[in-house]
Order: C-alpha cells, then sequence, then structure tokens
C-alpha cells in the first residue's frame, strides 16, 4: 500500500517504556515498538512520542494534512484531556486508541477513556504486541 502515511503518536511516560513499571507495560521498549510499527508498515509511517499535551495537539492538527490514519496510545491524558479529544475530532480518518495494558482491570480512574468515543476502534491489554495488531487494523481499516 502506498499513499499518505499512518501516524502512530504517543503520550506521555511512554519514553521510559521497559523502565518504568514492567509489571505492568512489559520490558519492549519504545524503540523496539517503533521497530514493530516500522515491520508492519505498508506504506509510510510517522511514529512519535511527547511528554507534552500542547506538542501532541500539533501532531494531531499536522496529521490532519497528511495522514491517512492515527494509531494513539495517549497514556494519562485518556482519561483527562478533552483538548486531545477535541484534537482528534478534526481528524478526518479513522482513528485506533490503543493501550498496552488492560486498562479495565485497573484503578477505576482508568476505566473511563475520553478519546474511546471519537475512535474507530480501541486495543487494550495485548502489551506491545498490541502496536501491531493495531498496525494490522488500521491497513484493515484503510483498505476496507
Amino acid at each position: 500500500m502506498t499513499g499518505p502515511a499512518v501516524h502512530v503518536l504517543n503520550g506521555p511516560n511512554l519514553n521510559l517504556l521497559g523502565q518504568r513499571e514492567p509489571h505492568i507495560y512489559g520490558a519492549t521498549t519504545l524503540a523496539e515498538v517503533e521497530q514493530m510499527c516500522r515491520d508492519a508498515a505498508q506504506g509510510p509511517l510517522v511514529f512519535a512520542q511527547t511528554n507534552h499535551e500542547g506538542v501532541m495537539i500539533d501532531m494531531i492538527h499536522a496529521a490532519r494534512g497528511s495522514a491517512a490514519g492515527i494509531v494513539i496510545n495517549p497514556a494519562g491524558w485518556t482519561f483527562r484531556s478533552i483538548a486531545i479529544v477535541d484534537a482528534l475530532k478534526a481528524f478526518a480518518g479513522p482513528i485506533i486508541e490503543l493501550h498496552i495494558s488492560n486498562v479495565h482491570a485497573r484503578d477505576p480512574i482508568y476505566h473511563h477513556s475520553l478519546v474511546s468515543p471519537v475512535a474507530t476502534a480501541v486495543i487494550c491489554g495485548l502489551g506491545a504486541r498490541g502496536y501491531r495488531v493495531a498496525m494490522q487494523a488500521m491497513y484493515g481499516l484503510l483498505t476496507g
């Protein structure tokens, strides 16, 4: 598949994958996740991570002009950021919300996603492998 890129956007603290709470998030690093996504990509791929909410909003806005779809792990912003939800609402393509852990099996604060209502699909609880699944699902959505 060629054409517009798929954007894989990662939120706060995901730069610490493999180090932070490995009993929840596993030992896979963000660099390994990126390689997994690149290996699964069927066309151009933009892979990014930020700990700054405004930067994430800018990345979502930039995707409006260049992306076929967005895979987003909003991390902690999932449960608190109306601004990120509003930015995602302005994106016309498919959006896959991704979480490494099963957020529904965790503390109640993690049970209500603000992002899910604007996402095309939600993947959670598959560990870092969820990124590979998300890439496969995204290309399935894009090709019908």
